[in-house]
């Protein structure tokens, strides 16, 4: 287990400067390392490697079924993530741009390398949206999880949990040493699914004070 990719930077941390914490936005002494690799070991994925779209190293995550491939997507995919997208605002009352106009967007992030985008089943029928930026603390990237999204049909099935465990390794491929990302209190099934994956809500430590993520227009 000597991926540098793991490597922390940050002081606090038990293992040390160069220790194997995982660091979250702070940082909680825990090896989320070890953690998701003995999840990943009891999970029922065959893992396979794949390379992505515009260079992206991604593995793919199967299991029984191939319709739960998860993939690479491309700016071919632009206009069923577009419908994706749409669909996923519609469902939360939020406003939201035509299939079409959103596809264009999306056609143009991923040209430019801008997001990467993860696509799971074959409509597809889940997607998430990541964006990296430079840690102002150490020399890797921090990565942000945009959206994740499932169609409600496919829901229950694990392509929600498939495309989060995709969505770490290519973090970690991409060499970003922490993830964030928000969801609302009450979406109860997408904060058990984030919390089994090791992330917190809590800062510092397990029974720190409750971390707020806010917002405005601009």
């Amino acid at each position: 287990m000597d991926d540098p990719h793991w490597k922390s930077a940050c002081p606090e941390c038990p293992e040390g400067p160069h220790g194997d914490c995982f660091v979250q936005p702070t940082c909680q002494g825990g090896r989320l390392r070890e953690r998701l690799a003995e999840h990943l070991a009891r999970s029922a994925y065959l893992v396979a490697s794949h390379g992505g779209g515009n260079g992206i190293p991604v593995r793919s995550l199967r299991r029984v079924s191939p319709s739960d491939l998860v993939r690479a997507g491309e700016a071919g995919d632009a206009e069923a993530i577009g419908r994706l997208l749409h669909d996923f605002n519609r469902e939360f009352d939020e406003p939201t741009p035509t299939p079409g106009a959103l596809a264009e967007r999306v056609r143009q992030l991923i040209g430019e390398g801008e997001i990467a985008v993860l696509l799971a089943g074959d409509g597809p029928e889940g997607f998430a949206v990541l964006r990296f930026r430079p840690s102002l603390y150490s020399q890797a990237l921090e990565s942000y999880l945009a959206e994740l999204y499932v169609v409600p049909e496919r829901r229950g099935r694990g392509l929600g949990r498939a495309l989060m465990e995709a969505a770490i390794e290519l973090a970690l491929a991409r060499g970003a040493d922490n993830m964030d990302l928000n969801t609302g209190k009450d979406d109860v099934a997408a904060r058990a699914l984030y919390e089994s994956l090791g992330f917190t809500n809590s800062e510092g430590r397990p029974d720190g004070p409750v971390l707020y993520y806010y917002e405005r227009e601009l």
